[in-house]
């Protein structure tokens, strides 16, 4: 049986919900004094939601209900309406506006974070929406990257170029560029080294890719998206810190929302940078990435479905 996305969704963000909801458990009923709503804002911070959101969300539940007892429904409905406010203005679908083609986009992330696959996936979801794509092999640090790359795009059926271990990125991408010009290409997705422990060459590749592709087309790159491995949690955060810093990030993907994950910092991380999250990734395949719907996410997180759907 053919698994919806609502359904991917829901296991994607569970371990985010039940911790929340544990964490909530036994709240009910009970008067909103202090005591009862620092523990609300403690359950909220320790669900990974942040401290900004977790604020927020007390702020609202505090707003003239000292007298009210709360309800269970009632206290989750809030939090999915607080969290939907901060989900909302961020959710944003890439859009392949560039004139001239190609639009470029540089996706960059530390190893392990599911970078390559997401480009993959990126590629996938633009394909079926009728764009042409092409996907270039700069991560010439790892000949398994460029493995892996090439795989997948024989897959989904992209042309890739890449060259041999240990090749110029910045060449690679001036390559791929010309040829993604010449045959009337729409997207040109490009994967960038993920040695994070080493900023200083990390930045240099980046700045001669960025110079390289200013002499050819000096609005490229159009998009820098950073994909986040949702299981790392706070220090998702960290790394949207240094990669903005670094790389001068223009939008998000968080990958890895499998259950295990603490999806959670979804939130923190558009509470706190307000980025464009274009797409949310909730399982290995290639289907398993897209844009998503603020509500939809903000309830599931609260836990309003189980409630109300039982």
């Amino acid at each position: 049986m053919t698994t919806t996305w609502h359904e991917k969704l829901l296991g994607g963000f569970r371990k985010t919900s039940d911790r929340l909801l544990g964490n909530l458990a036994g709240l009910s009923g009970a008067r909103l004094d202090e005591a009862t709503l620092d523990e609300i804002e403690e359950a909220l911070i320790a669900s990974d939601l942040g401290p900004a959101t977790a604020a927020r969300i007390r702020a609202r539940l505090a707003e003239g209900q000292f007298e009210r007892n709360l309800e269970e429904l009632g206290i989750r409905l809030i939090v999915a309406e607080e969290i939907e406010k901060v989900l909302a203005p961020v959710a944003r679908k890439l859009e392949v506006e560039a004139f001239p083609r190609p639009q470029v986009m540089l996706v960059i992330g530390v190893n392990g974070s599911g970078k390559t696959t997401t480009i993959a996936k990126l590629a996938n979801l633009l394909k079926e929406q009728d764009y042409s794509v092409m996907v270039a092999a700069g991560d010439t640090f790892r000949a398994a990257a460029i493995g892996q790359l090439r795989t997948w795009a024989e897959r989904i059926g992209v042309p890739i170029v890449s060259g041999a271990e240990g090749g110029d990125a910045a060449g690679i991408v001036f390559e791929a560029v010309k040829q993604a010009t010449a045959t009337g290409i729409d997207v040109l997705i490009v994967d960038t080294a993920g040695r994070l422990q080493n900023k200083r060459e990390l930045m240099d590749e980046l700045a001669k890719i960025h110079r390289v592709l200013g002499r050819i087309n000096p609005a490229a790159p159009h998009d820098v998206v950073l994909v986040l491995d949702a299981t790392t949690g706070q220090n998702a955060l960290n790394q949207i810190e240094v990669f903005k810093e670094v790389a001068g990030v223009t939008g998000l993907v968080m990958t890895k929302l499998d259950g295990t994950a603490r999806g959670g910092v979804l939130v923190a991380a558009a509470e706190k940078y307000g980025l464009p999250i274009h797409a949310i990734g909730v399982g290995e395949k290639v289907d398993d990435l897209r844009p998503f719907d603020a509500n939809e996410v903000a309830r599931i997180i609260a836990g309003v479905e189980e409630l109300t759907h039982g």
